[in-house]
């Protein structure tokens, strides 16, 4: 009995101890996500699948839908206000939608996060 409970004591301080540091230098480094490592491209695939319809590839606008975001007056606004404008959309009532066609809250994808926004306005400030 003596024997089992100093084994026992023995196996547990065992499976409790520190692991000795690996001196194996070949482990993989951690993968980073798409989205963190290139957000204008992140941004780009996000945009053509949900502004294009109405503000064309590349920015360019879509006459009497979306007007062209490349060089747009709105790109002076801080990330934030572009992300918080995106969020809401702008409804055919807005005295500034001077196209008179409404533009959904998240571009009528409600699925998009907030880093999914961040990365759109990080490709509109890459449109030259």
């Amino acid at each position: 009995m003596k024997r089992s409970i100093l084994l026992f004591a023995l196996l547990s301080w065992g499976c409790n101890s520190p692991t000795p540091p690996s001196s194996d230098t070949t482990a993989p480094a951690p993968a980073t996500p798409v989205a963190a490592a290139n957000p204008v491209e992140a941004g780009q695939k996000l945009y053509d699948s949900t502004c294009t319809a109405c503000h064309g590839a590349g920015g360019v606008g879509i006459n009497g839908l979306g007007k062209p975001l490349k060089g747009s007056p709105m790109l002076k606004l801080s990330d934030g206000e572009l992300v918080d404008f995106i969020k809401k959309g702008r409804d055919t009532s807005d005295p500034k939608n001077t196209t008179k066609v409404a533009m959904p809250p998240k571009g009528g994808n409600p699925a998009l996060s907030d880093l999914d926004l961040t990365n759109i306005v990080a490709y509109l400030r890459s449109l030259k």
